[in-house]
């Protein structure tokens, strides 16, 4: 299993990802058309063709074997520089009455667009089958979620100060979010479908076009909507345990859709930013399998032909990784380059 950037040849596997991430991944339309663009713009990023603050970098994981799809994720440069970035700010009004001697504090939702100009880790997904207990399925979704953070100690000077991560919020078992159901669906004359097919394909101005600019007190809203604030939907709380692993924390900012969490940090704290590092790479000839748990995750420092797997080893004390030929060729370097490793043990 490696993870590359996303290449023109994926299109019909892309879209039979989108097909099975479910309702509320935005970021992941079952749109041929935006699939397809979001190819073209991810090699342009890719190849440096682009503006920093333009850039979505889009990466695949791939099984070697099938040669299929296993799962995706990405970052995004910069969020809200070329369509706004909404979320609701949780925040509190006090109310006093010197009078009846009475003191009050209300919750009340902010729409907010204080992210704007934040780095995002978005788009993660595994698809069902590679979540198995199947030895070589083992930590597939830490591979997605870990090598963000590799990527982005590589190329630092192309990222901003901070990060975020929105995490899909809750549905009930019909598919349906409590939270719009009680709010949302009264601003817009639309069903949650059609307005998170409309976000997830970049059309977001409706959104500060019909939400109210006024703050919204939470007492109004049902108590199933209530219970939704800040709370995540079941299949995202592996996700969300790997970013809080971290070191990214939720400071009251929520999707203004469906009421989940969006999760922060400075890059720079980051735990897999700060721990991981550089090392040189020697091969040998010996033919190596992968510990049941694999402990070392590494990836090249080439942006256009970045490549991120798991190894069998860490590097000794003089910083040098020795590698079997089969990983040097699965991530795409040779004797005397340089890798970017990090010990998951030490983050965990």
């Amino acid at each position: 299993m490696r993870i590359r950037p996303i290449a023109e040849g994926d299109l019909d596997e892309l879209q039979k990802i989108a097909r099975e991430t479910g309702v509320g991944f935005t970021s992941l339309p079952d749109n041929r058309e935006f699939l397809n663009n979001k190819i073209a713009t991810t090699t342009a990023a890719f190849a440096q063709r682009t503006p920093v603050d333009r850039r979505n970098y889009f990466f695949v994981l791939e099984d070697e074997e099938s040669g299929e799809l296993a799962g995706c994720c990405a970052i995004e440069g910069q969020v809200g520089r070329e369509v706004p970035f909404y979320h609701y700010r949780l925040g509190t009004l006090a109310h006093s009455s010197a009078q009846l001697d009475l003191h009050r504090t209300i919750d009340t939702l902010f729409l907010s667009s204080d992210h704007t100009g934040d780095a995002e880790v978005a788009s993660l997904f595994l698809r069902p089958h590679y979540r198995g207990k199947e030895r070589r399925h083992q930590r597939n979704g830490a591979l997605l979620s870990l090598m963000r953070w590799l990527f982005m100690a590589e190329f630092r000077d192309q990222f901003p100060d901070k990060v975020l991560a929105e995490m899909r919020g809750v549905f009930d078992e019909h598919g349906k979010s409590p939270f719009w159901e009680c709010l949302g669906r009264h601003f817009f004359p639309m069903d949650f479908a059609e307005a998170d097919r409309l976000t997830g394909l970049g059309q977001k101005s409706f959104i500060g076009e019909l939400m109210p600019r006024f703050p919204i007190y939470t007492p109004f809203l049902s108590p199933e909507a209530r219970a939704c604030i800040g709370q995540v939907h079941r299949d995202t709380r592996p996700a969300l345990a790997m970013l809080k692993q971290e070191g990214l924390r939720w400071e009251g900012y929520i999707d203004i859709f469906d009421g989940g969490p969006t999760v922060e940090a400075y890059i720079d704290d980051v735990r897999a930013v700060r721990k991981s590092r550089r090392c040189r790479v020697e091969i040998h000839d010996a033919s190596d399998t992968l510990p049941p748990r694999p402990r070392w995750l590494a990836a090249n420092t080439v942006m256009a032909d970045f490549r991120a797997a798991w190894v069998s080893r860490g590097p000794d004390e003089e910083d040098v990784l020795s590698l079997s030929k089969a990983e040097a060729q699965r991530l795409g370097v040779q004797a005397g380059d340089a890798l970017r490793v990090l010990d998951t043990e030490e983050v965990s």
